[in-house]
């Protein structure tokens, strides 16, 4: 396993995605790869997951489809990285093909959208932006609730969008990265908690909450490191994640949202609704007060110095493993 070699590639990727992002140009001619694990979950979701089939099964059939996108997954990262290796700004070419697999540039454009839109067209124009990266419903929601949205979406997509694939892509190179985002993907297509996908998706969501482990609790500590380097109260980002995170229904979510919500002294998460349902999860921050659409500035600028720091440290194991 080349440690340099793969932190080379993040580094790389991370700073291409920073700069040039993924230019819809291109993915209006070219199918983006997530959109193409994408068409095959759906695919095995329509031929194999039958309701009329006992549960054990449905999860047995579940387990197989996501044995078989990671396989593939892996499969097409080491087919490209061998394939560039050896070859003049072979490492410059994987980077690049890696950056596509990250959502620093895309996450960081779409909540500032919401931004955009309130003072645009105010709520009901913040509340179709913010549609576009959550999934409540965006009807209910007032300006706390929609900057709410927005500043939990960047906090968590900042670990799951970025530093889980750039983590996975540092210890296993371009497969690595590649096989996260094809079980991310899965997770966000099968794995809730419905009854089509409760057993067939059952794998992806249990896969996919071990593969961001790490991941999240770097996110958070990275949000914490932001505020000490922007001049916001580390200490008490540091605290709630470390209070709070537990308490969350998910075992990865709450790390970067408490951290966020402390840093920025909100009251992140709690009481929400999808679909006509109300989900009554519990307060990253408590203490916090209510966000306000302002404050979704500062939540960008937390996120870009935290992105900062993920580029140093992968550029620290770079020059520490290569040296």
């Amino acid at each position: 396993m080349d440690l340099a070699h793969n932190a080379a590639i993040i580094l790389i990727a991370l700073l291409v995605d920073a700069v040039v992002g993924d230019p819809d140009a291109v993915w209006r001619r070219f199918a983006h790869p997530v959109a193409l694990f994408g068409r095959a979950i759906s695919w095995a979701d329509a031929r194999v997951n039958r309701l009329e089939l006992d549960e054990a099964v449905r999860r047995r059939r579940g387990v197989w489809t996501l044995v078989a996108l990671v396989t593939g997954a892996l499969a097409l990262g080491v087919a490209i990285s061998w394939s560039l290796r050896g070859l003049p700004y072979g490492v410059l070419i994987e980077g690049a093909l890696a950056s596509v697999f990250l959502a620093q540039n895309s996450l960081h454009r779409h909540v500032s959208a919401v931004l955009t839109a309130w003072r645009a067209g105010g709520l009901d124009a913040a509340r179709a932006a913010v549609s576009m990266i959550v999934g409540r419903d965006p009807k209910r929601l007032d300006e706390a609730g929609v900057a709410r949205a927005a500043i939990e979406s960047c906090a968590e997509n900042f670990a799951d969008g970025v530093i889980a694939p750039a983590l996975w892509g540092v210890a296993l190179g371009l497969p690595g990265l590649i096989a996260y985002k094809a079980i991310n993907t899965a997770d966000s297509m099968i794995g809730h908690k419905s009854e089509r996908h409760r057993a067939f998706g059952w794998a992806s969501a249990r896969f996919d909450d071990w593969v961001n482990l790490a991941p999240a609790r770097l996110a958070g500590a990275l949000i914490v490191l932001a505020a000490l380097l922007t001049g916001r109260p580390w200490r008490e980002a540091w605290r709630a994640m470390l209070r709070d995170a537990p308490r969350d229904a998910s075992p990865n979510a709450g790390w970067p949202e408490a951290a966020m919500g402390g840093a920025l002294g909100l009251a992140l998460a709690g009481p929400r609704v999808y679909a006509g349902v109300r989900v009554d999860d519990p307060y990253m921050n408590a203490g916090g007060g209510p966000a306000r659409i302002e404050d979704i500035s500062r939540a960008l600028a937390l996120f870009r110095a935290a992105c900062l720091l993920a580029a140093v440290a992968v550029a620290a194991v770079w020059l520490l493993v290569g040296a």
